[in-house]
């Protein structure tokens, strides 16, 4: 592992390393296998660091800088990125949540020092993956069958997940689950997060064979597990749905920087087809082109100005919206682009080992990536009409 490293450098190793991971993902794709390569690479470059203050080893960055790190390597290897970005979701969660918030949740002390332990091992190289989603459930934290009930030396957590990105490699898994003893009494149910070591009581189940993005291995993970007290996140029982109200970015934007990543790789991937075949001297190509370029840009800018007030105003109705707009956009604009230069290119471009096939293949899960492109507008809609997104809805948005 290297030394850490402020946030452009960790920027500048992320865009070196993107070439060597576009070198492996044909065949983890194909194989459907996980990088670990590219998690050793990522490992020794410090970016597993990248948003561990770096009182704790890392390199301090912002919710800015990981949406630049995420976007570049997703350049190279779309699952690699996808996978790198669950990682982040519980590091920045952990690492950007506000002491004084933390505290008025119900936080007390020993939260601080189980936090500044956890962020110290990604530092060092540990791997966490979320387990949120679950067969008939998705990712809606309301409808999750995943329990816990607490025991005489901490608490038992029993369920299955789904789309566990990592499943298998990750060191710590971050889990959704629903109070067993809570009757909910009109307020929905209790939602609690634990970090759950891996080891015993979890059992990796081969389920992931899917249209893109397939070295994420995204597994089946089944749990019937007991954890220490200090596992519940934050030490607070039912923080899930406020922390996904109050910082949806790490549920929601976060994706963004992904997919903006491969919109852009399917454009480069695109133009370097186009000229190697002499396709770039037609007009109506050389205009899809300037399109999807355009496009992409766009999304690029919308992802930046929603990091950018993540990084300078977190938790803002305005800053919230824009968290929306990025995923929404950046999803759309993927599947898109990648469809419409596939087009341009030609039959040829669309034979396993292309590097574009398997890129609309990756972009095309942008839009149904949670949350779905659907619900993203949805919820913008509401916000247009002078309602409340989180609270204006037939169903729980959550």
């Amino acid at each position: 592992m290297s030394l850490p490293t402020e946030p452009a450098t960790a920027l500048a190793r992320a865009r070196a390393l993107a070439p060597r991971l576009a070198d492996r993902a044909h065949d983890h794709d194909t194989a459907g296998s996980f990088p670990s390569a590219d998690f050793t690479d990522l490992r020794e470059h410090g970016l597993l660091g990248l948003l561990v203050p770096t009182r704790l080893g890392g390199s301090g960055a912002s919710f800015a800088d990981y949406a630049a790190v995420a976007a570049e390597l997703a350049r190279g290897a779309g699952a690699t990125a996808l996978i790198f970005n669950m990682h982040a979701s519980v590091t920045g969660a952990l690492a950007h949540a506000p002491d004084d918030l933390i505290r008025q949740l119900g936080a007390g002390d020993g939260f601080f020092a189980s936090r500044d332990r956890l962020l110290a091992r990604a530092a060092e190289g540990a791997l966490y993956a979320v387990a949120m989603s679950e067969r008939g459930a998705g990712s809606r934290l309301s409808r999750i069958t995943t329990r816990y009930r607490r025991t005489a030396g901490g608490f038992r957590i029993t369920g299955s997940k789904t789309f566990v990105s990592g499943a298998g490699h990750a060191d710590a898994y971050l889990v959704a689950a629903r109070d067993a003893d809570d009757s909910g009494n009109g307020n929905g149910p209790r939602i609690s997060y634990f970090l759950v070591p891996a080891g015993d009581g979890l059992r990796v189940e081969q389920t992931w064979d899917s249209l893109g993005m397939r070295a994420t291995g995204s597994h089946d993970l089944h749990l019937d597990t007991e954890v220490e007290p200090d596992a519940l996140l934050g030490g607070i029982e039912g923080l899930a749905v406020p922390l996904a109200q109050i910082m949806p970015q790490w549920l929601v934007a976060s994706y963004a920087a992904v997919y903006a990543g491969v919109a852009r790789a399917a454009v480069q991937a695109a133009a370097a087809h186009l000229r190697d075949r002499g396709l770039h001297e037609l007009p109506a190509v050389r205009s899809r082109m300037g399109r999807a370029d355009a496009a992409v840009s766009a999304a690029e800018l919308v992802v930046a100005e929603a990091a950018r007030r993540v990084s300078e105003q977190p938790g803002t109705p305005e800053t919230n919206q824009w968290v929306w707009r990025a995923k929404l956009v950046a999803g759309d604009t993927a599947a898109d682009v990648a469809s419409r230069v596939l087009e341009a290119a030609g039959a040829s471009a669309t034979r396993r080992g292309n590097p574009l096939e398997r890129l609309y293949r990756d972009a095309r899960c942008g839009a149904l990536q949670p949350a779905t492109s659907d619900v993203c507008a949805d919820w913008l809609g509401i916000a247009a009409l002078a309602g409340d997104p989180d609270q204006d809805s037939e169903i729980p948005r959550w």
